[in-house]
């Protein structure tokens, strides 16, 4: 339903909001692109020089205690990956020139584990494996997300949710 500015006139004003919804929501469902900024363009130089490396992963682990409803911390998670395009994004060429792809929405997952019926010991080699797996499991530049989250369930109230994210998207400064 395209339209000239002349054309939108003789609209009322509640087809022109219409209009502009229908228009907005076209727009946001489009991938945008973007430049890599100088450092991105470093990481991902390296990451075409050595695809499968490990280097840039940054991993971080939060032990939480007491009662945790999975779902809305998986629900949180979703709603931090639709706010920031960041989470959204992957890496591609245009014209021979690396760029930003920034999708419109993504469905995040966040993997579980549940420990609670090893015991200690077995538990506390599980969730080092576990952990170690993360951090060692390479990401595709060419596919979002570039995070991932795996939350492992230690006891009926004890949990430790894992974060690996390359360092593409993200920074030490940023993980705070």
């Amino acid at each position: 339903m395209e339209r000239t500015a002349a054309g939108t006139a003789n609209l009322t004003p509640e087809k022109k909001r219409e209009l502009l919804a229908q228009l907005l929501r076209k727009k946001a469902s489009q991938s945008k692109t973007a430049p890599l900024s100088f450092a991105q363009q470093r990481l991902w130089f390296i990451d075409q020089l050595e695809p499968s490396s490990t280097a840039y992963n940054i991993a971080s682990g939060v032990r939480l205690l007491g009662p945790l409803h999975s779902s809305a911390l998986q629900q949180s998670l979703q709603h931090i990956v639709r706010r920031h395009e960041v989470l959204r994004t992957s890496f591609s060429t245009l014209h021979g020139e690396p760029v930003q792809l920034i999708a419109p929405s993504l469905d995040f997952h966040m993997e579980m584990s549940d420990l609670s019926t090893l015991t200690e010991e077995e538990r506390a080699r599980q969730s080092t494996a576990l952990m170690e797996e993360e951090a060692g499991k390479a990401f595709d530049l060419s596919k979002s997300p570039l995070m991932r989250a795996r939350l492992m369930k230690m006891g009926e109230e004890e949990h430790v949710l894992l974060l690996t994210m390359h360092h593409i998207i993200s920074d030490g400064w940023s993980m705070g």
